[in-house]
């Protein structure tokens, strides 16, 4: 079977170790032919990101800090793409562990901005690259339309991320660029740790999702294979599950 992503250029941020979902996908993209560029922020990451690139056969590493409009202008710098994956979030600790109606409007607006403005800006700086059309895909997660305990602010970020995901896709459409956002089942990456009592949500999520086991990093990369190729061609502006069907189960 040929090489899905053969003759693509991806640009992948959020790469934060090797643990983290977009490391999964950037492995998958180098197995299926497509040249990977990774983005690090600030010089605390640039090594770590420099070495996994080096694992990976990234063909470049460049730093980029979502918050600031001047890297992400730099963007144009890296001439035409075919995929972009945001795969950043962010929410202070504190608002991941006391009650949701005690979130700091500081820290309301922190996860908004991060979580949730990025994928705007980042679309907005990427999609004149797309000169032949391409797939931009986030990550989202079950508690942008649930409750779930403890997850409190983000689960608010990423229901405006899927909002957010629906909203581009209708524009840049008529550019032929995609805009997807996969849901992920709870994976141990550094992010997740940050989630007071993650434990048990893997457990739960373990002993009830139809496949009766929690969700493998390597298929959400693969996931995002489909939705970068031509496979994922018609697909775009929806949100695809990959959580061992825990989604669709009530009690």
């Amino acid at each position: 079977m040929p090489q899905l992503l053969d003759g693509k250029t991806a640009l992948i941020l959020g790469v934060a170790n090797k643990w983290s979902l977009a490391y999964a996908i950037a492995q998958a993209f180098r197995r299926e032919g497509a040249k990977v560029i990774l983005t690090f922020q600030g010089e605390r990451l640039k090594q770590t990101v420099e070495e996994l690139g080096a694992e990976v056969g990234a063909a470049q590493i460049f730093e980029c800090d979502v918050t600031k409009p001047e890297d992400l202008a730099r963007l144009a710098e890296l001439g035409r793409l075919d995929v972009v994956v945001h795969s950043i979030a962010f929410a202070n600790r504190e608002d991941l562990s006391r009650p949701f109606v005690e979130t700091s409007r500081d820290g309301f607006l922190l996860a908004q901005e991060v979580s949730v403005y990025s994928l705007l800006s980042v679309a907005r700086a990427t999609a004149p690259l797309m000169t032949d059309g391409g797939a931009i895909m986030t990550l989202t997660y079950l508690g942008s339309t649930r409750v779930l305990t403890n997850y409190n602010v983000m689960g608010v970020a990423k229901a405006g991320l899927e909002a957010a995901v629906r909203y581009l896709a209708s524009e840049l459409g008529e550019k032929k660029i995609r805009v997807n956002a996969i849901s992920a089942g709870p994976v141990k990456t550094a992010s997740a740790r940050g989630i007071k009592d993650f434990s048990k949500i893997l457990e739960l999520v373990s002993s009830k999702a139809p496949l009766r086991r929690n969700t493998d990093p390597a298929e959400v990369a693969d996931m995002a294979v489909f939705l970068a190729s031509d496979l994922g061609r018609g697909v775009t502006g929806d949100v695809l599950f990959v959580d061992s069907g825990f989604h669709i189960m009530g009690l």
